[in-house]
């Protein structure tokens, strides 16, 4: 009966707790923040080494992806398509370092801004130049675990010295 009466109390204090909408764990947001500096650092080393498939694997299907100069990318086709160009060329040295990282109460939204550092084939000259400026990403966590860009904006900063 004892035994009842706690498993009872504690259901009723879980659930309580539930419906207060009180903050998980420290550490679950905590598992977030790593988990979504881990998808960072594969993400610059699949631009490293011009991982098309690697770097569409990191949106969701219904994505959408603006970068400077460029239409706004939706789903995966377009996505896959801008990667592509994007990786073709031979300058291409990409680098992207968050500076702030959310991740919403619910544990199933997160936002990552930060900044870039890109080498890159002059569109016009063809000669190679640097690019720097910042981007917000929107992510969604997925049902297998992995967290997944469904908003990814760039925009271009101060020229590189």
């Amino acid at each position: 009966m004892a035994r009842t009466l706690w498993m009872s109390v504690a259901l009723c204090a879980l659930l309580g707790a539930c419906s207060r909408g009180e903050r998980p764990p420290a550490n679950s947001e905590a598992a977030a923040r790593q988990q979504l500096h881990e998808a960072e650092v594969r993400w610059n080393g699949d631009y490293a080494t011009r991982n098309v498939e690697g770097l569409v694997g990191h949106y969701a299907p219904d994505a959408a992806m603006a970068n400077p100069g460029a239409a706004l990318a939706q789903g995966t086709k377009q996505i896959r398509a801008a990667d592509s160009e994007f990786a073709a060329d031979p300058n291409l040295q990409l680098q992207c370092a968050s500076d702030r990282v959310l991740v919403a109460r619910s544990g199933d939204l997160a936002s990552t801004r930060g900044h870039y550092v890109m080498r890159s084939a002059d569109p016009k000259t063809h000669k190679p130049r640097t690019d720097t400026g910042s981007y917000l990403t929107g992510l969604q966590k997925q049902p297998d675990g992995s967290w997944k860009a469904i908003e990814d904006f760039v925009t271009p900063g101060p020229e590189a010295n």
